[in-house]
Formats: C-alpha cells, structure tokens, sequence
C-alpha cells in the first residue's frame, strides 16, 4: 500500500474489524487516517454507502467527503455517508420520526425560533418578563433535554420559582413544536435516542445500513451521541473510533472524556492504536507540551514525537503588565514583518478569555498591521459594550438619538414602546431632538403617568451624571454610574448561564480598565476624546472562520477556537492563574483544572516553529492595579514540578450504554 503513511497510521487504516480505537495525537494525521481508511475499505469491498462517518462540523464532513472521493476517484456511483451527528440524526427522523407521533416532513426550528416559541410559552403562563426571559428558559430548556429529560420529568430538578416558571413554560415549549410539527437542535440527538430505545424495529432497520462505523473527535461526543453511535455499532461492533484525550476542552458544552477513556471497557476486545508521530511541531514546543500534559492523571498514556529538526527554544515572557505584554508582543511581529522574515498570517496571538484580546487589538491598529479576531465577536461589539458606550455617548452628546433610544430603557425604568414611539412621533413632528421633546412629553398627559414620571427621571439622572465627567477621574466616575445602573443586575436578569454571567462581567471590568488606561496616557483626559478613540476602532464583521484565515493578517483567536489548527508563529499569552487557569476552575477543583491544562496543551500544540508564552506580573481590575501569579503550568512546562503518578486505570470491562434519563422516552414516543 503506497499511500505515504506511518506504521501507526497504516494499523489503523488496515485493522477494519471489530472496534479500533485510534489515538490521535496533536499534529499526527488523523484526517488523513479517517480518509484513507475509508478509501481502503472501499478498495476492500465495502460498498461505499455502506459506510458511516461521523464528525462535528459541517466543513470537516465536506472536507472528508472530498478527500476520500479524490483517494476513491469516479468509479463508484455511490458515495459513504459522510456528515456531522445532527445531520445523520435529521436522515435517520426523516425515516422513522411518525413512530414518534411527528409528522415526516418535520421542521428545524433555528435560535429566532426557538426565542418566539419560548417568548410565547412564557406569555401562556403569564410569567413577569423580569423573572424569566426567553434566553433564560432556552438555556434551561437545553440543559434538560442533554441530561434526556422531558417536561413532565424535571419536577427533581427544581431549586427556586424560576425553575418552576421554566418547568411549566417547558410544557408550553413542547406543546408549541408539536403543534408546529417542530424539532430544535436538542430534540434531534434526543428524539433519535428516544426512537432507539422505544422502538428497536427502527434501530434494527438504522443498523442494517452500515457495516462500518467511524467517528472523529470521538473526545467531544456528549453522553447522546455516545449512546446513539454505541446503538447503531452493536450488531457488527466495525467501530473506528478517532480522538485525543489530551485534547478534550468542551466539557462545559456537555463532552464527556469518558467516553474515549472508558471505550476499551465498553468493548475489551478493542484495538487500539497510538498515532504519536507530529509532523507539525519542532521537538522544542513537543517537549513543553509533554512535560505539561503528564500533570493530567486521568489519561491515555502517550508521547509526541517530533518528525522535524530542532529550532528555536520556547520562550517564557514577563511583563510589567498587560499594555506593556500587548506592545511587546506587537512590536516584535512588527518588527519580523517589516524585515520580510515572516506575513502577517504566521502569527497567532491566543488567549483564554474574552476580554483580553482589546489591548491587543488597539496595539496591532496603532501598528498599522492587519489582524483578524476568531472565537467572538469584537470586544466593542458585545451588548454590554454597546450599552454602557451608549451612556457615554449620550452623556458626552444628549442629541445622539442612537445612543439616547438603546438606554432609555436600559435597564428597564417602565418606558414602554408604546411611550417610545410617541416621544419619536413628536420629535418628527416638531423638528426638534428627541432628547429636546423629553421635559414636555414628561408633562402633557399624552404618555401614561408612571412611563411620563420615568422620562423625567431619566433626563434628571443623565443631566446629573453630565456634570460629573466634564472632568477626571473618569474611571471612577464611570464605576460609579455602572454600579448606580445596577448593570450588574441587568446581566443577571439576562443571562441564566453563571458562565456566560461571568464572562459579561468582565467584559464590563475591561471596559472600566480601558477607560483608566486612557487616563493615563492622556494628558488632558476628556470623555468625548475617549469616544472618539473607540469610534476609529476597525470592526470586522465577517464570522465565518474559514474567511478570515484567507486573509493575510494577524489572528487573534480563543484557545478554543485554535483547535485544529496550527501557525508558524504561536504567541501563548495572558499565563497568569486566574486567566489560564481560568478562575472558575481553580473553585471547582481538579476536574477542571485538568480540563484547563488541556486547553494549554492544545494552544501549546498550535506552534509550528516558533512560540512565546507571555503573563503579566500586574492586570488592571475595575481600574485599579493587581499583582497576579505565574500560572502553575509554566512550572510544570518547564519540568520544575515533579508530575503525578499516573492513575490506575480499572480493569476493562464492558460499558452498557444507559437508557435515556428518566421516562424521556416514553413521553416522546406517546406524544406526550
């Protein structure tokens, strides 16, 4: 077989009976392996449609799906069923969902819709918009359904009223999709394992379709897609299953690394096979990266091995603090860039969290270098951003109606539309500025009394805080009027998840923090100077991953959104307890804290030839300064922490698939 591959890479490709378990290490191939394997089965004598591959993204199916069909060539009118997990539990509905009640040509409700239905099941019980908003219920709603339960099964679940709000507005949620003959996202995993569970002549008919299984990523499959791909493989058991432990980071999405650490107990005939040959990384970033990983107890033994000649050392950076890590890290790119050493799409500047890409994003304008950030939106895009700018903004100019029409009723002060539009209507009609019409429509009696009373105590209060930043300090004036708004409260109101709270909180802070540090490098520090520094800001609005890596510029990118992918140049920064780790993991204890270290380990494994790893002895914090601490994994990529012994693994066994949680299934099946 002269197909180019390793000895690791041709056992996997070749071994096709029975379960295979193929550990991928970062940079080893693995899509090539997937690729060929199916293209050897094919030459084998497996009819093509015969075969199953499951991933998780829509361009790694298509990409997959490419690569074999130009491996396979024209030959074959029939292709594999290559797509991700969603779409194959939309093909397998398609055929079997009327035993569930629902009709065949069923629809896909997207997020707007699913926000319309969970509006109107809110507006069905009569639930106060203060206490439980659409976005609040559909996050709860998706927690219900990835642990397979149903409406009427959460009652072990409820804590507070909020929960009982959002158990009778589940109901409602239900009844809407039914009536509609509706699925959203959620219900596509769950409803398939329902069908599976509730009627085996539609698992045996799904079986019968394939004789060869193969998933990618197998470490971010969920407890469903666990169950749903051990359903489908249980007759032939022909499962090739593709992933890396190591790489495991969407735990707080559902993934559960179980899954591929316990598969040879599930099947202990399982061959498994290690991929460790990297044919990414010089052998200087691998060994950061092994020495790191070790530190991870619960893992499949493994160690990258460098295909490629030494070069540079890694670096461990120490600055003063974050403006001089941003003008450091620039500068240096910079400077590679102007000498023609390197393009701006070698470098990639990775982060942990949201909020620290801002400074970096100023630094690389006032550079002149083209960048573009992955993994979010731009930071003065975010709606928090976007509002407390608002204020600003109208406090800096009350004729700003933009501005004025976003925080009238943000946060909620009982001016209503209906309020709104009037005020609107007479501003049109007088000519003048809808800031200029407030103090008459606050008195006419045309507007209800308690919406006309709040009109007028909002002009009072913007009045009032117009005073207080006609001069410094402008920092501490601006906390004070975040935490006058109680905006605090506002996030909270709006956002169930702890997490995404938390993240939009900080977000708040750096805003405070990019305030203060405008403070001090202004000699005459003025708001509306301020303002007009934000507003030159260069915004990209296209999202699309693909797109921007196109382009020849900097990449500013989540951890998390650096997965499988990899630059010439790799600058780690921000590695600082509290960042990477992230402070939610150092109070939730091992588990995450592993999880974390993963996630270095796969920024780590990102670098191609070149990688600095950067902290800051100091961060600004509600626009004061803070010592922060050296992450423990610089310590351990430096070998300077002897590493645990590695955890006894229990004795393989088989692992019985679980039935779905509580009596999910029946209510699906009955139409309940």
């Amino acid at each position: 077989m002269n197909d180019g591959l390793n000895d690791g890479q041709r056992e996997a490709v070749e071994t096709t009976r029975g379960p295979v378990l193929v550990l991928a290490g970062a940079g080893s191939g693995k899509t090539r392996v997937i690729t060929v394997r199916i293209a050897h089965l094919i030459r084998s004598g497996v009819r093509p449609e015969r075969i199953l591959a499951v991933t998780f993204t829509n361009k790694a199916a298509q990409e997959m799906l490419q690569r074999a069909a130009a491996i396979i060539g024209k030959r074959h009118k029939t292709k594999p069923h290559i797509s991700t997990f969603h779409s194959l539990c939309v093909n397998i509905l398609r055929q079997e969902i009327t035993l569930l009640g629902y009709p065949k040509r069923f629809a896909i409700y997207d997020r707007n819709d699913q926000e319309s239905a969970a509006r109107s099941a809110l507006r069905d019980i009569k639930a106060p918009t203060a206490a439980l908003r659409p976005a609040d219920l559909l996050f709860r709603i998706s927690r219900w359904k990835l642990d397979g339960k149903r409406a009427e099964f959460v009652a072990d679940t409820i804590e507070d009223e909020r929960d009982e709000l959002a158990a009778a507005a589940y109901r409602r949620y239900e009844q809407a999709l039914r009536a509609a003959g509706a699925l959203d996202f959620d219900d596509l995993l769950l409803c398939t394992e329902e069908l599976f569970h509730r009627h085996p002549e539609a698992l045996t008919r799904q079986q019968a379709r394939f004789d060869h299984i193969l998933v990618d990523e197998y470490q971010d499959t969920n407890g469903t897609q666990y169950r749903i791909i051990s359903a489908l493989a249980r007759l032939h058991r022909n499962l090739c299953v593709v992933g890396d432990d190591d790489q495991s980071i969407y735990g707080w999405r559902g993934a559960d690394i179980e899954n591929i650490l316990g598969f040879d107990r599930e099947f202990p005939d399982a061959k498994i096979v290690r991929l460790e040959d990297n044919y990414r990384s010089t052998p200087d970033v691998l060994g950061l990266a092994n020495t790191l990983i070790v530190h991870n107890r619960d893992r499949r033994d493994k160690v990258l091995r460098a295909t490629r000649p030494a070069g540079q050392q890694p670096r461990f950076l120490e600055m003063d603090d974050e403006v001089e890590e941003a003008k450091h890290v620039v500068a240096e790119i910079k400077s590679i860039v102007e000498r023609k050493l390197a393009e701006p799409r070698d470098f990639a500047i990775l982060f942990r969290t949201n909020e620290q890409p801002r400074l970096f994003e100023s630094e690389l304008r006032a550079a002149q270098l083209p960048y573009v950030l992955i993994g979010g939106m731009s930071f003065f895009d975010r709606r928090e951003v976007r509002d407390l700018l608002a204020y600003l903004k109208l406090l800096a100019n009350p004729a700003d109606e933009v501005s004025l029409l976003r925080v009238i009723n943000t946060p909620p002060r009982g001016i209503g539309e209906s309020s709104v539009e009037k005020l609107l209507g007479r501003a049109v009609a007088s000519g003048n500025s809808l800031w200029d019409v407030l103090p008459a429509a606050a008195s006419d009696g045309e507007i209800p009394f308690k919406a006309a009373e709040a009109i007028g105590g909002f002009r009072q209060f913007v009045e009032s805080w117009r005073e207080r930043f006609d001069q410094p300090p402008l920092a501490a004036s601006f906390r004070e009027l975040i935490e006058r708004l109680d905006y605090r409260s506002e996030i909270a109101r709006n956002y169930k998840d702890p997490l995404d709270r938390t993240n939009r909180w900080n977000t708040v802070e750096e805003l405070v923090n990019a305030l203060a540090q405008y403070e001090e490098r202004s000699r005459r520090p003025a708001l509306a100077a301020f303002l007009e520094d934000i507003a030159l800001v260069g915004r990209e609005e296209e999202n699309d991953k693909a797109s921007k890596l196109d382009r020849n510029a900097v990449v500013l990118m989540t951890l998390h959104s650096a997965k499988g992918l990899e630059f010439p140049n790799v600058y780690l920064v921000g590695m600082e307890e509290g960042l990477l780790p992230h402070q939610r993991s150092l109070d939730d204890g091992r588990d995450s804290i592993d999880e974390e270290r993963r996630i270095a380990y796969v920024g780590v494994t990102r670098a191609r030839d070149r990688l600095t790893i950067t902290r800051a002895k100091s961060r600004t914090k509600w626009g004061k300064r803070r010592d922060s601490i050296p992450s423990r994994f610089i310590r351990e990529m430096r070998g300077e922490v002897e590493p645990p012994k590695p955890r006894k693994r229990r004795k393989a066994r088989k692992r019985t698939p679980p039935k779905p949680a509580g009596a999910a299934a029946a209510a699906c099946a009955t139409g309940t």
